[in-house]
C-alpha cells in the first residue's frame, strides 16, 4: 500500500473517531435536558411514575475505544429556556462577560440619584444591578407601597403636604405581594386565589402599569401563571418572574394553560422539559419580559423541577432543590461473625439518618434576556436562603450545612466542583452567611455563636482564617465596609446544667432579646465584636430576621434602622438621652396585648458603635361596639429621601427629620 493511501485511510479513521466522540458528547449532554413528547408521558409524571426517561442515545459505544471514552469532557452546549433545546455551542466564558464583583463599599450603599439629583435609598438587594421586588419602592418623588389589597402611590415631593397621588385597587381574590419599579413602569405581583382564599392552589398575577402620569396608572399588560409566585428579579429592564407548584390535572389532562392579556394560551408540550435523573411532580415556570417593550409576548419556559431556593446574578439564574436520603447503616461484619453469630445481624439496630443534599440547576442569561440551561450539580447539605450563594468570576460559591457540619463548596462555570472547606462546627446549624470578595463569613449556633472567617482566594483550597465565639447568633450579616460587618439576630444566654459532682451533663440556651453587633474583621485571624446592642426581651422579633429587605442602612449617613415587633406601651418613648434605658426598663410586663411595630432608628459608626436615636410608631386605634382596641398597622418599610426619613405602614406615611427624628408630616392612608 502506498504511503499516501495509508495516510488518507488513517486520516479518515481519525476523523471518524473524532466525529464519533463529538457526537457522543453532544448526545450525552443533550440527554441531560429532555422534552416531554406526549400527554401520557406528562401524566405519568403527575402520577409519580419515575420510569419516564427515554434513551434517545443511538451511538454504539462498541465503535469507540475505551481509552477515548475515559478522556471525554462535556462541551458547553446551551439551551433556549423557551424551547429548552440546544441552540449553540458556547465557550467557557459567559456571553455577557465575566461578572465584576462588587466590593463591600458598593454592597453597603443603598442610595440612588434621580434626575432631580435627590439622594434616596433603594431596596436592600443582594447583587448590584439585580433588582428585587419588595412591598415598598421609591423613585425619590413618589413612594409606592402595598396597603392591604391596594397599591398606594404617594406624592412626597412636598414634605409639608404629602398626598396620595393614585390608588390601584385589587379585586378581592387578588393579594398584592411584591412591587417592582423600572423607569415609568410599576410591576404589581399578586397571589391570585381562584378557589378558597389562601389555598395552596394560588396562581401568580403580574400586572405592568404605565405610570408616566403618576396620578393615573394605566394597565399596559398582565399575565397569569397557574402556579404560586416564588420570586422575581429585574436586570436592565428584563423582568424574570418564577412560579412553582404541583402539576395540576383538569379534565383528565395536565393543565398547561396560562393567560396573557386576557387570552388563554396553552404551553406546547415541547416547551416543557425535564432533567435526566430528576423526577418531580412539581413544575417551575420562568416568564421573561422586557419592560422596555411590554407589547411583546412573554417568553415562557417550564421545567419539571421543584425549587426550595433561588439565587440570581447578572449572568445566571440558579435554582436549588433540597432533598434528603433516609437510610440506615448496614450491619457491621462483627455483628454477624462475632460472639452472637449469624443472629447478631437480627439483633442489630440500624442508625437511621436523614442525609440532606441539594441539587443546583444553572441557567445562563443571554444578552437578549433569554435564559439557556447550562448544567446541574449535586452536593451534600442544605442552604438557608439566597445569601447562601454567591457568584464571582462566573464561579458559584455555596454555603451548606447538615449533621456533619457547615462547609463552603465552590463550582466552576460548568458546575463542576473545584474546591471546598473542611466541615465546620459539627452538630450546629448554620444561621447566616455572607460573601464579600475573596472572603466569606459564616455563623453557626447551638448554644453559642461562632463567627467564622473563610479565605476563598485559592478556590481549590479555601481555608478557615479565624473565628469568634460570642453569646447569641446572627441570622443576617451585612457589610459595613471592607473591614467591618454588621450582624443582626438574637441575644441568648447559655445555661449549663451540672450534676452533684460538678460535671456538665447538658447545656441549653434561652433568648434574651434581639441583638445587633458590629464586628471588626480587619485582622482576619482574630475577628472582634466592637459594639453591640440588645433590643427588648425574648418576646421581641423583627422582619429583618427573615427578610433582609427590611433593613435601611447608609454608612455615609451613619444610619441603620429596622422594624421591631413588640408591645405598644414599649414604644411610647421619645428621642432623648434616656431613650435606651427607657426601652430596656419597659420590656418587663407580659400582661400587654401584642399590638405594635416600631421603627428603631440608630446612629452607627466604628468609633461609637450603635446609638438609639428614637422609635417611630404607626399604631392605629380602632373603635368597636364594645371598646377601643389597637390594630397592628403592619409597618412595612423605612426609607430616606435627602435629609428626611419616611416610614410606611398600611395605615400611614410619616415624615421625620433624619437628624432629630422630629416629625414633619403624617399622611393617613386608611
Amino acid at each position: 500500500m502506498k504511503k499516501s493511501t495509508r495516510n488518507i485511510i488513517i486520516l479518515i479513521l481519525l476523523i471518524t473517531i473524532i466525529g464519533g466522540i463529538l457526537g457522543f458528547v453532544f448526545s450525552n449532554q443533550s440527554r441531560e435536558l429532555q422534552t416531554i413528547k406526549s400527554e401520557s408521558q406528562l401524566m405519568k409524571m403527575y402520577e409519580g411514575d419515575e420510569d419516564l426517561l427515554e434513551d434517545n442515545f443511538l451511538f454504539n459505544l462498541a465503535t469507540m475505544p475505551f481509552s477515548a471514552l475515559a478522556n471525554l469532557t462535556k462541551s458547553d452546549i446551551v439551551y433556549d429556556v423557551k424551547n429548552f433545546s440546544p441552540i449553540s455551542m458556547k465557550s467557557a466564558t459567559n456571553g455577557r462577560g465575566d461578572i465584576v464583583y462588587e466590593t463591600a463599599d458598593t454592597l453597603t450603599s443603598t442610595s440612588a440619584q434621580s434626575s432631580t439629583s435627590k439622594d434616596y435609598s433603594t431596596t436592600n438587594i443582594q447583587v448590584e444591578n439585580v433588582d428585587e421586588a419588595d412591598i415598598t419602592k421609591t423613585d425619590g418623588n413618589y413612594i409606592y407601597s402595598i396597603s392591604e389589597n391596594d397599591v398606594i402611590i404617594t406624592d412626597v415631593r412636598d414634605i409639608a403636604n404629602i398626598k396620595i397621588a393614585a390608588k390601584i385597587e385589587a379585586v378581592d381574590t387578588n393579594v398584592p405581594e411584591d412591587l417592582m419599579l423600572y423607569k415609568d413602569k410599576l410591576v404589581v405581583i399578586s397571589g391570585l386565589y381562584t378557589a378558597a382564599r389562601y389555598s395552596s392552589n394560588s396562581n401568580t398575577l403580574v400586572e405592568i402599569y404605565d405610570i408616566t402620569d403618576r396620578t393615573s396608572p394605566r394597565l399596559e399588560k398582565d399575565y397569569i401563571l397557574n402556579e404560586p409566585y416564588y420570586t422575581s428579579r429585574c436586570i436592565d429592564g428584563e423582568l424574570f418572574v418564577i412560579a412553582n407548584g404541583h402539576l395540576r390535572k383538569e379534565d383528565n389532562k395536565i393543565d398547561r394553560t396560562y393567560i396573557e392579556d386576557s387570552i388563554t394560551k396553552e404551553l406546547p408540550l415541547d416547551e416543557i422539559k425535564y432533567l435526566k435523573d430528576v423526577s418531580s411532580r412539581k413544575i417551575t415556570y420562568i416568564a421573561a419580559l422586557n419592560l422596555n417593550d411590554v407589547k411583546q409576548n412573554i417568553n415562557m419556559g417550564a421545567c419539571l423541577i421543584d425549587i426550595s431556593n433561588a439565587y440570581v446574578s447578572e449572568n445566571s439564574v440558579y435554582l436549588l432543590n433540597q432533598k434528603y436520603d433516609y437510610n440506615g447503616d448496614v450491619p457491621p461484619i462483627s455483628s454477624i461473625f462475632g460472639p452472637a453469630g449469624i443472629f447478631g445481624a437480627f439483633a442489630y439496630e440500624p442508625d437511621y439518618k436523614y442525609n440532606f443534599y441539594t441539587e443546583i440547576y444553572k441557567f445562563d442569561i443571554e444578552k437578549n434576556g433569554d435564559l439557556t440551561y447550562k448544567a446541574k450539580a449535586k452536593t451534600e447539605g442544605k442552604t438557608i436562603n439566597q445569601y447562601s450563594l454567591d457568584e464571582k468570576d462566573s464561579h458559584l460559591r455555596v454555603a451548606l450545612y447538615d449533621s456533619n457540619g457547615t462547609r463552603i463548596v465552590i463550582f466552576d462555570e460548568n458546575m463542576k466542583e473545584i474546591g471546598r472547606t473542611e466541615n465546620l462546627a459539627k452538630g450546629e446549624n448554620m444561621y447566616s452567611s455572607r460573601f464579600m470578595g475573596n472572603k466569606a463569613y459564616l455563623v453557626t449556633y447551638k448554644t453559642i455563636d461562632p463567627l467564622f472567617v473563610i479565605d476563598l482566594s485559592n478556590e481549590s483550597n479555601p481555608k478557615i482564617l479565624g473565628k469568634l465565639k460570642i453569646p447569641g447568633y446572627s441570622s443576617y450579616l451585612h457589610p459595613y465596609d471592607e473591614n467591618h460587618l454588621i450582624g443582626i439576630g438574637m441575644e441568648t444566654e447559655e445555661i449549663v446544667n451540672k450534676n452533684s459532682s460538678g460535671k456538665v451533663i447538658s447545656t441549653r440556651a434561652i433568648l434574651k432579646g434581639m441583638k445587633m453587633a458590629l464586628f471588626d474583621v480587619s485582622d482576619v485571624e482574630n475577628p472582634k465584636q466592637i459594639s453591640s446592642v440588645v433590643i427588648g426581651d425574648s418576646r421581641t422579633t423583627s422582619a429583618i430576621l427573615t427578610n433582609p429587605k427590611a433593613l435601611l442602612f447608609s454608612k455615609e449617613k451613619e444610619l441603620i434602622a429596622i422594624p421591631v415587633n413588640n408591645y405598644k406601651e414599649d414604644f411610647e418613648v421619645e428621642a432623648n438621652s434616656e431613650t435606651y434605658d427607657t426601652m430596656i426598663n419597659k420590656y418587663t410586663s407580659y400582661k400587654k396585648d401584642y399590638v405594635a411595630e416600631g421603627y428603631f432608628v440608630y446612629k452607627i459608626n466604628v468609633e461609637d458603635g450603635f446609638e438609639l436615636k428614637g422609635v417611630i410608631t404607626h399604631d392605629k386605634i380602632m373603635q368597636s361596639s364594645y371598646s377601643y382596641y389597637y390594630k397592628n398597622s403592619r409597618l412595612l418599610r423605612g426609607l430616606y429621601i435627602d435629609e428626611n426619613l419616611y416610614t410606611v405602614s398600611e395605615s400611614a406615611v410619616k415624615v421625620n427629620r433624619l437628624d432629630t427624628l422630629e416629625q414633619v408630616y403624617e399622611l393617613k392612608i386608611k
